[in-house]
C-alpha cells in the first residue's frame, strides 16, 4: 500500500475502503481524482481541500488503541478542601451522581443522598473505585493565620517586656485585697459577696518596675477560670491566709501552676491577724512540694498584710527578682498576638473583649481576630477605662469593634484583611457548632418503648438557659450547675451567653420548658413582660453559691414526696353491735398508741391481714371522737366492711409525705 506523507511528520499506513464512494479509485501520484492533482497541487480527494481528508494536515486516521496499563499509569486527580458534597464531587469526575450514590451504598455507606458532604477520607475511597484519586489541598487554620498577617518587617529585636503574674488561691483567703493594696483601688468592696467572680487584668506601675496582674476567682465554681489564668501567665502569686492554712482551691491553683510549668511564690497574707501562723502554712505548702528557701526549697515566700500593706514592696521585689531569671522578652514592632481574659456584651459599646497581648503591638484601627470573632479596633482602653494609643507586650487592654463576643481564652491575632478574618472567624464558628451536636444517636421511639423507658429510668429534667454579664461566668455558672446533676435529676443547659436576658432568650424558655438564670445581668427591653405574660421563670442572682444552692432547691422541688407510712396505735374489738344506721359497728378497747378519725386501718384476725381501708365513723358513747387514746373504749365502723368479729385486731396508721433529697 501506499504511504502518504504527514508534512514532515512520520508516515503512516493508509487503508482505503473502496465503498466510500465516488473518486474512491487507486492512488495517484498526486491525490485520488483520476491521478490528477487538487487544488493547490496537494494530494487530496475530491474537492481537493488541503487537509481534509489528506494532504499535510489530514488523513484518514485509523482507530487508536490505549492499552489499561498505560491509563492506570496516569491517573486522574480531584483536589478538594477539606470536604466536598457528592454532587460535586461526581461533576468533577464527570460521572453520574446517582452512581457515585449507589457505588457509596454498595461500600457499606447508609443515610447517605446526593446532597451529602464526604470527607476527604470517604471521597478518596469512592473516587478510587471509579480510577480517581482525591488530593486534600485544605490549607491548616495556623498556616492560613500565618498569610493572612502577612509578611512580618524585619523590625528591632526581642526587648524586655514586664512579667504577667497572676494571683490565686482559696476564696477569701484576700487576693484581691492584696491587689487592691498594690494598685490604690478598691475592687473586693464593688464585688458582689465580697468574692471576686471575674478575672480582673491590671497593669501596675511599681517602683521596681510595670507588672501586669491578673486577680482569678478563688470560688470553686471558677476551676477553669484558674486553669486559664496559670496558662497565659508567667509567675504565679499563690496567696494562703495565714490564719486558715492551706484549702482545697489552693491545692488545686499548685496543680494549675504546675501543670502550666509556672513558677510559684507564696504571698503569706494577713499575718497581722492575731492568730497569724505562717510557719504551719509553710509546713503545709511543704507537704504539697512547696519548700521554702530557708527550708532548703527553691520557692520564695512573703509575709505580707493587705489591711497594713507590710510586706507588700519585698513581694513586689522578689516578684520581679523572678522576672530577671526569667528573661521575658517580646518584639514591639510585629502585629500583636494575645488572648482573651474576660469579653462580654455590652448594651451600649456592644461585644467588648479584655485582651492581654503577648507580642507585638496593637494599635487602633488593626484588624482583629479573636476566636470565632472578628473585627476593627474602634477603641483601646486600660482596666482604669482611659483611652490607650496602643498597647504593647504584656499589656491588658479593652477593646471595642468585634463582631461577637469571643470565648474566654479564645487567641488572638492581628490580620491585614478583613475579608481573610472574617472568613476563618466564620470557619471556627461553623466547627464550634459542629462540636456541639448531639452524638447520642437519638432516634424515633414508639410509645411502647418510651413507656418501658419511663419505667427503667424516672430521672427527671431540669432545664436552663444561662446569661451572665461575662464569657468566664457563663462557664462557670453552666459548669457548676452541670455538676448538680444526679440519678434522680438531671440539669441540662439548653442555651448559654453572655449579655442580658433578650425576648429571644423568653421564647427560648418558653419552647423548651426552661428556667433563665441572670447572672449578674437584667432583663433587656420587653423580656421582662414577655416572661410574665408567657409564665417563664426569670432568676437573678449575682453570687455564684446563691444560684447553686437555690437551683439545688429546685431540683428537689421537682421530686414528687415519698409517701411513708406511720404506724400510730391499736385496738382490740371486744363486741360487734348491729343497727340499722351505721351498720356493723366494733365496740373496741385502745391497747397501743392512739386511734385517729382520719387514720387508715388494717384488721388482722389471727394474724393475717384480711383487709385494709378507712375509718367511717369513730365514737366515744354516743359522740362523735377525733381521736381515741391508749385506755380507752371506742366504737368502730369500717368504710366499706361489714365483716368484723370479736378478736379482731385494728391497727391504725398514717400516710406522710416526705420530701427527697438529691
Amino acid at each position: 500500500m501506499p504511504q502518504v506523507q504527514r508534512g514532515a511528520g512520520t508516515p503512516r499506513r493508509v487503508q482505503y475502503d473502496p465503498k466510500a464512494g465516488a473518486g474512491m479509485r487507486r492512488p495517484g501520484p498526486g491525490g485520488m481524482q483520476g491521478g490528477r492533482p487538487g487544488p493547490g497541487g496537494r494530494p487530496g480527494f475530491r474537492g481537493g481541500r488541503p487537509g481534509q481528508f489528506g494532504g499535510p494536515r489530514g488523513g484518514v486516521k485509523a482507530p487508536v488503541h490505549v492499552s489499561t496499563q498505560e491509563r492506570g499509569a496516569h491517573k486522574r486527580v480531584v483536589r478538594i478542601e477539606e470536604t466536598i458534597a457528592l454532587q460535586s464531587l461526581a461533576g468533577k469526575m464527570g460521572i453520574k451522581a446517582t452512581e457515585m450514590l449507589m457505588k457509596l451504598m454498595r461500600l457499606g455507606m447508609t443515610g447517605v443522598n446526593i446532597n451529602t458532604t464526604l470527607d476527604a477520607d470517604t471521597a478518596k475511597i469512592v473516587a478510587n473505585e471509579f480510577g480517581w484519586e482525591v488530593e486534600d489541598v485544605a490549607v491548616s487554620e495556623a498556616d492560613q493565620i500565618v498569610a493572612a498577617q502577612g509578611e512580618v518587617e524585619a523590625g528591632a529585636e526581642a526587648l524586655l517586656r514586664p512579667p504577667v503574674v497572676t494571683v490565686m488561691g482559696h476564696v477569701d483567703h484576700g487576693k484581691t485585697s492584696l491587689l487592691d493594696r498594690i494598685r490604690k483601688a478598691n475592687v473586693a468592696g464593688g464585688e458582689a459577696g465580697g468574692i471576686t467572680q471575674h478575672i480582673g487584668a491590671y497593669s501596675v506601675e511599681t517602683s521596681h518596675g510595670k507588672i501586669t496582674f491578673l486577680d482569678t476567682p478563688g470560688h470553686e465554681a471558677f476551676t477553669a477560670m484558674r486553669a486559664r489564668g496559670a496558662r497565659t501567665t508567667d509567675i504565679v502569686v499563690l496567696v494562703v491566709a495565714a490564719d486558715d492554712g492551706v484549702m482545697p482551691q489552693t491545692r488545686e491553683a499548685i496543680a494549675h501552676a504546675k501543670a502550666a510549668k509556672v513558677p510559684i511564690v507564696v504571698a503569706v497574707n494577713k499575718i497581722d491577724k492575731p492568730d497569724a501562723n505562717a510557719d504551719r502554712v509553710k509546713r503545709q505548702l511543704s507537704e504539697s512540694g512547696l519548700v521554702a528557701e530557708e527550708w532548703g526549697g527553691d520557692t520564695l515566700f512573703q509575709e505580707v498584710s493587705a489591711m497594713t500593706g507590710q510586706g507588700i514592696d519585698d513581694l513586689l521585689e522578689r516578684l520581679v527578682l523572678q522576672a530577671e531569671i526569667l528573661e521575658l522578652r517580646a518584639n514591639p514592632d510585629r502585629p500583636a498576638t494575645g488572648v482573651v481574659i474576660e469579653a462580654q456584651l455590652d448594651r451600649g459599646r456592644g461585644p467588648v473583649a479584655t485582651i492581654l497581648v503577648t507580642d507585638g503591638t496593637l494599635n487602633p484601627g488593626d484588624v482583629i481576630l479573636a476566636g470565632g470573632a472578628a473585627g476593627k479596633v474602634r477603641a483601646l482602653h486600660d482596666s482604669y477605662g482611659r483611652t490607650l494609643t496602643e498597647a504593647g507586650p504584656a499589656t491588658p487592654a479593652v477593646v471595642i469593634g468585634l463582631s461577637d463576643v469571643p470565648s474566654a481564652g479564645d487567641p488572638v491575632h492581628v490580620i491585614k484583611d478583613m475579608k481573610k478574618a472574617l472568613e476563618i472567624a466564620e470557619s471556627r464558628q461553623v466547627k464550634k457548632s459542629k462540636s456541639l451536636a448531639p452524638s447520642t444517636g437519638a432516634r424515633a421511639m414508639s410509645l411502647e418503648e418510651l413507656h418501658e423507658a419511663l419505667k427503667e429510668n424516672e430521672q427527671l429534667e431540669l432545664k436552663l438557659i444561662i446569661k451572665a454579664d461575662v464569657a468566664g461566668s457563663v462557664e462557670a455558672v453552666s459548669e457548676a450547675l452541670t455538676k448538680l446533676s444526679t440519678e434522680k435529676v438531671r440539669v441540662s443547659v439548653v442555651h448559654s451567653a453572655a449579655g442580658a436576658i433578650t425576648e429571644g432568650d423568653v421564647n427560648l424558655a418558653l419552647a423548651a420548658g426552661a428556667i433563665i438564670i441572670g447572672f449578674n445581668v437584667r432583663p433587656a427591653g420587653k423580656a421582662a413582660s414577655l416572661a410574665q405574660k408567657s409564665g417563664v421563670q426569670i432568676r437573678p442572682y449575682n453570687i455564684i453559691y446563691n444560684v447553686v444552692d437555690e437551683v439545688k432547691a429546685a431540683m428537689e422541688g421537682l421530686l414528687a414526696p415519698q409517701l411513708v407510712e406511720k404506724a400510730i396505735g391499736k385496738a382490740e374489738v371486744r363486741q360487734v353491735f348491729k343497727t340499722s344506721k351505721s351498720g356493723v359497728v366494733a365496740g373496741c378497747m385502745v391497747t397501743d398508741g392512739v386511734i385517729k378519725r382520719s387514720a387508715g386501718v388494717r384488721v388482722n384476725r389471727g394474724g393475717d391481714i384480711i383487709w385494709t381501708g378507712k375509718i367511717a365513723a369513730l365514737k366515744r358513747f354516743k359522740d362523735d371522737a377525733r381521736d381515741v387514746k391508749e385506755g380507752f373504749e371506742c366504737g368502730i365502723s369500717l368504710e366499706g366492711n361489714q365483716d368484723i368479729q370479736n378478736g379482731d385486731i385494728f391497727e391504725a396508721f398514717e400516710v406522710e409525705q416526705v420530701k427527697q433529697t438529691l
